[in-house]
């Protein structure tokens, strides 16, 4: 079934902790995977960008030599009155827009789409795209950038869309305790990338450790779980960010009492490179 209007995603606040608390969090980096909790989302780490109005921003991902180098992604927050004229300054970089908060306005191709909360957006590398917060109140929204590589005879074309739209698929044999919501058909070859969400009911399992070449970043929208991630279990919830490099095994069981959710991105699609030149 399509997710109902009611749907919530958590999007971080900011702030400071007081004084008076501890600074153990549950934030880790290893040689195959980073935990980044919500907990240590603060003000402190957000940053500006160039271009952009009213806006700040907290990087979750960026390439890093020796561990996952195929994407960028971002929360980012939009003050009242904020935005872009220009959302992306590389030609070469397709992205992702997917709304947590709030309502913003994307212009693309000569046409306005306002986005709520679900709203998705994949903007084609070379696309000249906008993105305006009109409203009175703050929006946020999940930024995913990957540089595009084209192949011939085919090529991505921006679209836009709701999550509350698309039929969640079910993964064979798991009686529906494990779905896939696709944005994108995984036999279509012009994409390089997929940024799909994820659904487990409480209970449910990743039954076995997904060993695989797929880079990931996996923002949890909703719930908790516990993650097997390269033998090591760890504890996350809304909000937290799980960062993998290829080949990081990975499983997780999934707590209740509500569904567990996470936006999901993987680099798909194309032969590995080998010559560099």
């Amino acid at each position: 079934m399509t997710q109902p209007q009611t749907t919530r995603y958590y999007t971080p606040q900011g702030g400071l902790p007081g004084q008076e608390e501890l600074l153990t969090d549950r934030a880790i980096v290893t040689e195959a995977y980073t935990v980044i909790p919500r907990g240590v989302l603060r003000d402190i780490v957000t940053s500006n960008l160039p271009g952009w109005e009213k806006t700040r921003l907290w990087v979750l991902a960026r390439p890093v030599e020796g561990f996952a180098t195929t994407f960028a992604q971002y929360v980012v927050e939009v003050s009242p009155g904020g935005g872009a004229d220009q959302g992306e300054i590389e030609e070469t970089v397709q992205s992702v827009v997917f709304v947590t908060e709030g309502t913003l306005t994307l212009t693309v191709g000569g046409a306005e789409h306002v986005l709520e909360p679900g709203g998705y957006a994949y903007l084609a590398a070379g696309d000249q795209w906008s993105l305006h917060n009109r409203s009175d109140v703050k929006a946020a929204f999940q930024w995913v950038r990957k540089v595009y590589e084209p192949i011939e005879g085919y090529r991505a074309t921006t679209f836009v869309t709701r999550e509350q739209d698309i039929e969640p698929r079910p993964m064979p044999d798991t009686d529906g305790a494990w779905a896939t919501t696709r944005f994108v058909d995984p036999d279509d070859l012009a994409h390089d990338m997929h940024v799909n969400i994820v659904t487990f009911q409480p209970g449910g399992s990743i039954p076995f450790a997904e060993t695989h070449i797929m880079e990931h970043g996996l923002y949890v929208l909703e719930g908790k779980a516990v993650y097997r991630l390269n033998g090591d279990w760890v504890e996350v919830q809304e909000g937290d960010f799980m960062w993998l490099r290829a080949f990081c095994p990975q499983a997780c069981y999934a707590g209740g009492p509500k569904p567990f959710r996470y936006l999901l991105y993987k680099d798909v699609n194309r032969q590995v490179r080998l010559d560099r030149r």
